[in-house]
């Protein structure tokens, strides 16, 4: 019997790239997800990174301009939290209500007065506590 050499192939490298078609998705669900939630103006535009009233006003109304990078992080994580949530309630009106109720895990705030601390990082630690909730690790 011959030996075979091991062929070696490289890792794939991972991007969280996020497409312009996948932007513009993005931005179409966001209105409908924060009306879902309740959200008011001001909570919308510090949860999308400081975006000014009246950007957010345009994207209402379906005019949604150039999305940047961080931009699209940020809703994709919105959207991740979204899709954990549906996970971890049957009924979506229970999950689109527990963002604003206050949670012993989280010192008595709730999952959306953390997330309008206004930092990507609090969008992305509490989607992977969702995701760490409902099992996904």
């Amino acid at each position: 019997m011959q030996i075979q050499p091991v062929v070696v192939t490289p890792a794939a490298v991972e991007t969280s790239f996020i497409t312009d078609e996948e932007a513009g998705a993005l931005a179409r669900a966001t209105p409908n997800l924060f009306r879902a939630w309740g959200l008011s103006d001001t909570e919308a535009c510090t949860l999308l990174g400081g975006m000014s009233p009246r950007t957010w006003a345009r994207w209402k109304d379906g005019a949604v301009g150039r999305i940047d990078r961080d931009l699209r992080m940020r809703m994709a994580h919105l959207m991740g939290i979204h899709k954990g949530l549906r996970y971890l309630f049957r009924d979506p009106a229970r999950g689109y209500a527990w963002i604003r109720k206050a949670n012993a895990a989280f010192g008595g705030q709730s999952a959306l007065d953390l997330m309008l601390r206004g930092e990507m990082s609090d969008l992305s630690t509490m989607r992977e506590w969702i995701d760490a909730e409902r099992g996904a690790w």
